[in-house]
């Protein structure tokens, strides 16, 4: 994290925090926008202005706002052309017509049909299949020769993945591919003349996965999803290969940061480890804690201000685009308390933070999420209850993704 002096649109001269691409120290990065907020003149990789709101209170607030859109048509750098189409994350901040970009009647429609696939009940039956996937990869790294295992490679990424593409219907031998895709895609190191050829490549994949639904559709999302654009709701096929990509990329990442940073925590917390081993604490404090304090989406890209809007002691310009910055507002000490920067199972405002959203974007996968982790966690530690870090966690290495807190890997020893 590097800090500059620039001028944003208020034409009055701010320090600009410069999000490091490489992500080489998210607690400081997080620390410094905190410090800098409620709302903080962001500078992100490619060199793109923006604004990213910091504190809990004010977040809630601006997530909530109307004078916040989706539609990218608002923002003035946008208009003005000085956004590249091969910025690396252009994915992100334009990834097509779903329920993610846009607002009001059409943002209900969307959501309400995948709502109505992820409903308690709907997730609630998909347990049984998660605790199967569950026991076969730990059958599977027990198996595994050598003291060490890449737990983030044998575990906390197969075990989602495996998990959306049955919820959205994905041939598996079509992961692999989409593994190597999705890591570019969420990349600021991604070369220029390689984001648009895989934007272009995901599309295809997706577009294809809709094609062989509607001429054999199954008990899946996106055989929904068609089956409502022909029962009268309107949807495009754009809008349903954009749902399909935003639920495949969204419903994996997150979930791989949630396992892998939990594992994280009570490795280097052993006296919150053994609390919830011993029973004193339970599996879905360590999941709610562990969104709070190392939250898996650091940045939520983006949104746009249709009117000035005042935040604290600043104003967020029209035209100007906003991120969400939840790492930083995990640890709100305003919303958590003194020691908000305390990872603390036992904590009562555990559950207050907002790490899936907030409003009428709150993220419809949040249920399925806390329930792979909730399944996963415990297994893995019935199985292997010595488990810990290979390494010391200074060593591991965050991936150059500004938008998710993510390790290149998760070397263990399994113990016994």
């Amino acid at each position: 994290m590097t800090a500059g002096t620039d001028t944003p649109t208020t034409g009055t001269e701010q320090t600009r925090i410069h999000l490091d691409p490489f992500v080489a120290d998210l607690d400081g990065e997080s620390a410094a926008l905190r410090a800098a907020g409620p709302l903080a003149a962001v500078m992100l990789p490619g060199d793109v202005p923006v604004w990213a709101v910091t504190h809990h209170a004010e977040a809630k607030k601006l997530l909530t706002d109307p004078r916040l859109v989706k539609d990218i048509n608002v923002w003035g750098a946008w208009q003005r052309g000085e956004i590249a189409p091969d910025w690396p994350l252009i994915g992100l901040a334009n990834p097509g017509r779903s329920m993610l970009t846009v607002d009001g009647a059409d943002h209900r429609r969307l959501r309400t049909l995948v709502a109505q696939a992820l409903t308690p009940r709907r997730v609630e039956e998909m347990r049984g299949r998660i605790t199967e996937l569950t026991e076969g990869l730990l059958n599977r790294v027990a198996s595994l020769d050598g003291d060490t295992v890449d737990l983030k490679a044998e575990f906390a990424y197969p075990l989602p993945m495996y998990v959306i593409a049955d919820l959205m219907g994905l041939a598996e031998e079509r992961l692999p591919r989409l593994k190597e895709l999705f890591e570019k895609f969420f990349s600021t190191q991604t070369p220029p003349e390689e984001v648009i050829a895989t934007l272009t490549e995901l599309a295809g994949i997706m577009a294809a996965t809709v094609a062989e639904k509607r001429e054999n559709p199954g008990d899946d999302l996106t055989s929904a999803l068609i089956a409502a654009s022909e029962d009268g709701d309107r949807l495009t096929d754009q809008e349903i290969v954009s749902t399909l990509q935003l639920m495949v990329a969204a419903g994996h990442e997150t979930t791989i940061s949630l396992i892998v940073n939990a594992v994280v925590n009570l490795s280097t917390h052993p006296e919150q480890r053994e609390l919830v081993l011993t029973g004193k604490a339970d599996w879905s404090a360590v999941v709610e804690e562990t969104l709070r304090w190392s939250t898996p989406t650091s940045h939520v890209l983006i949104r746009f201000a249709t009117e000035d809007i005042p935040v604290g002691d600043k104003v967020l310009p029209a035209g100007d685009a906003l991120i969400v910055s939840y790492a930083a507002i995990g640890r709100d000490e305003q919303a958590h308390g003194p020691t908000a920067g305390d990872f603390d199972i036992t904590r009562p405002t555990a559950t207050r933070h907002i790490s899936f959203g907030h409003g009428p974007h709150v993220c419809p996968g949040a249920a399925l999420s806390r329930l792979e982790a909730g399944v996963a966690l415990p297994a893995l530690y019935a199985r292997f209850p010595d488990l810990d870090l290979a390494v010391p966690a200074s060593e591991l290495r965050n991936k150059p993704v500004v938008t998710q807190n993510d390790l290149f890997e998760l070397p263990v020893k399994l113990g016994g």
